[in-house]
């Protein structure tokens, strides 16, 4: 990515504000062309699973990538103070610690030590279920997705898409516009959601739909392991 601090241009107020009103904000240009390249050519770097509608994921078992592993550690201390307010009016009672890596060795104390974060190519017909990262003791209410090729030159179709389910309402579907070298921050699992008697929690899940032609590469990091 172009500097670890990148985060820092970006106005932190405005992204709370979008997040609470739409449950993702995208930060464009976050990647060049060459850095998403670089990226995508980590496809066969880790375990390699086949999903049930096509595609294939390779996750990042041991460790992330040394760049992508301090990115994810200077996004996460920018994101921890909103985190920790998201659990405030969710009413959970958990704290974030402010560095990843003790976030981190909590995540390990409570059993959850397999990485979720992976890269994903979809070919033609391949899609991406509805589907959410809620597993575990410590869960992160953010996680971060990022596309690495180009769309309508090197695949056409492969939306980024969001369900938000709330009580005694139908559920809310988003499409996230991603373009090349984008980042979005995304709800992983739920959110505060006000209500007129106070707040309540949405549940969110999201997905990628079916690549009509080419090939889509994605970025898809969860701040928090499984078990």
């Amino acid at each position: 990515m172009k500097n670890d601090n990148m985060l820092e241009s970006f106005d932190l107020q405005r992204i709370s504000a979008q997040l609470d009103a739409e449950a993702y904000a995208v930060l464009p240009g976050c990647f060049d062309a060459d850095e998403a390249r670089a990226m995508a050519n980590l496809l066969d770097a880790g375990r390699v699973k086949r999903g049930p509608d096509g595609g294939e994921f390779h996750y990042f078992d041991e460790a992330m990538p040394p760049r992508l592993n301090a990115w994810c550690d200077a996004s996460y201390r920018w994101l921890v103070p909103l985190a920790n307010r998201w659990n405030t009016l969710a009413g959970i009672d958990r704290t974030f610690p402010p560095e990843f890596e003790a976030f981190l060795e909590a995540n390990r104390g409570a059993g959850q030590h397999r990485q979720q974060s992976h890269l994903c190519r979809l070919r033609e017909g391949d899609r991406l279920g509805l589907h959410r990262h809620d597993e575990g003791e410590w869960t992160f209410p953010f996680q971060l997705v990022a596309l690495l090729s180009e769309p309508k030159r090197a695949f056409t179709g492969g939306e980024f898409v969001m369900t938000e389910q709330r009580p005694r309402m139908q559920s809310r579907p988003m499409v996230v516009p991603l373009q090349y070298g984008d980042i979005a921050i995304i709800a992983s699992a739920q959110r505060p959601v006000q209500g007129a008697h106070g707040y309540y929690r949405g549940h969110l899940k999201h997905a990628i739909s079916r690549v009509r032609s080419g090939e889509r590469i994605g970025l898809e990091w969860v701040f928090h392991q499984t078990q």
